[in-house]
């Protein structure tokens, strides 16, 4: 592990951290998985080790830490083998509590970002839409202004705590004629009228509750709206940085952590008699995959450092989650293999981590997506500003 990118304080995090998991969280996860539905009070607890507050203002509650105890959050959240509980984890601290604390105003804060810190309350992400995929701009969702509130009309898919959340951080067009400039962002009690939501079955991420939402005349007051009207489009775009990386780093630490699982394997299992990972064909196939999780390690953890100085990255990020996320997929079905039948069965950590690892490539911007926007800047010297 780098001294570069950790100090002691971070290491000791990092014990303490790991140490909650195994005995607060791992007890659970496989009742999780099958249920899919994690229980309230791990959030608290969360809460109350200021889990979800590592990057946050003191102002609410939060601890206001450099970057690298956030990469430490998720590549620890990463070695309990459930992507779904991760992602529940992460989406709540690093998609629904950004924008709050970006864009909300005090009271908001107040509001909603204060009891997020503690685990009191739980937020999701609305922008994904199932006629856009990952066509933001292409968003057909309104909400039209009507006196001192809006009214929200269509439907979301693919939410992360897009069930059992509190409250919605809700991207829609309070000026549908202005494309992406007329795009605004709000923050949605989730018990308000009109609000009704669907979970989806998946194929991984199994803890999580993934919902589609619809929004039938939803009555939102004014000063829910979140930073300016029109400026949702920005705010979202300056984002996708954070939440690339963060997926970035999920990958990093997944793939890392399936080749130490599976090296253990293979130091204990033996054929012809000797430990297979005596065998050639094995070993430099290991050395493969080692060294290229190693080298999207090391560029995550640069373009981490970079973002925490306040530099806008949103071109490594992008390619940190292209790249990351298909060595991990890689990786990951390299291990399965190792495995032989064991593998394939459930009862070993492959056959999970395999189907949450699917999704890498897919959430928060798809590799095709992502192709075309690292084209546009690479090619046709596109330049992409944070908003103002």
């Amino acid at each position: 592990m780098s001294t570069t990118y950790f100090t002691e304080e971070h290491n000791l995090f990092r014990k303490s951290l790991s140490d909650f998991l195994q005995k607060e969280v791992v007890p659970h996860i496989d009742k999780w998985e099958k249920t899919g539905t994690i229980e309230r009070f791990i959030w608290e607890k969360f809460g109350e080790m200021g889990f979800f507050g590592i990057n946050y203002p003191e102002k609410y509650g939060g601890l206001d830490l450099d970057i690298f105890y956030t990469v430490i959050f998720l590549e620890e959240l990463q070695k309990i083998n459930s992507g779904g509980f991760a992602a529940a984890m992460w989406a709540h601290a690093y998609l629904a509590m950004t924008h709050l604390n970006k864009e909300a105003n005090h009271e908001q804060k107040e509001m909603y970002l204060a009891p997020s810190i503690t685990g009191e309350k739980i937020g999701c992400l609305c922008i994904t839409e199932p006629f856009g995929g990952s066509d933001v701009a292409g968003m057909r969702s309104t909400a039209v202004k009507n006196g001192d509130h809006y009214i929200l009309n269509g439907s979301k898919t693919f939410i992360t705590n897009g069930i059992y959340s509190d409250y919605l951080i809700v991207a829609a067009k309070t000026s549908p004629e202005d494309g992406n400039k007329g795009m605004s962002m709000f923050v949605v009690d989730r018990d308000t009228p009109g609000i009704a939501s669907t979970k989806l079955d998946k194929l991984g991420w199994r803890a999580s509750d993934t919902g589609e939402i619809s929004f039938t005349d939803v009555k939102i007051p004014a000063e829910n709206l979140m930073g300016e009207e029109g400026k949702g489009f920005p705010y979202i775009m300056q984002h996708f940085a954070l939440e690339r990386l963060v997926m970035g780093v999920n990958a990093h630490a997944r793939a890392e952590h399936a080749i130490q699982y599976t090296l253990q394997y293979m130091s204990d299992r033996t054929a012809f008699g000797k430990s297979i990972d005596r065998f050639q064909a094995l070993r430099h196939r290991i050395a493969d995959i080692a060294s290229e999780a190693e080298m999207c390690k090391q560029f995550n953890y640069l373009t981490a450092q970079r973002l925490g100085n306040g530099e806008y990255v949103v071109k490594e990020a992008t390619m940190s989650k292209l790249l990351s996320t298909k060595m991990a997929d890689k990786a990951i079905d390299e291990c399965l293999q190792f495995l032989g039948g064991y593998g394939y069965m459930e009862e070993y950590p492959l056959a999970r981590m395999l189907r949450d690892s699917r999704l890498g490539p897919i959430g928060g911007g798809t590799s095709e997506i992502l192709r075309e926007i690292l084209a546009k800047m690479i090619i046709d010297k596109k330049e992409y500003k944070p908003a103002t």
